[in-house]
């Protein structure tokens, strides 16, 4: 594995776990809200 290929995945790596911290919000924020309208 060259070197830039190495930078390559490590970007793509950080970008996934990034995305998948904004995937884990978006979840927990529409339990909180599912939560909320059943109450009302």
């Amino acid at each position: 594995m060259e070197l830039s290929d190495a930078r390559r995945l490590k970007a793509l790596k950080d970008e996934n776990a990034k995305l998948k911290r904004l995937l884990a919000d978006r979840m927990l924020d529409n339990v909180v809200l599912k939560d909320l309208l059943g109450k009302s």
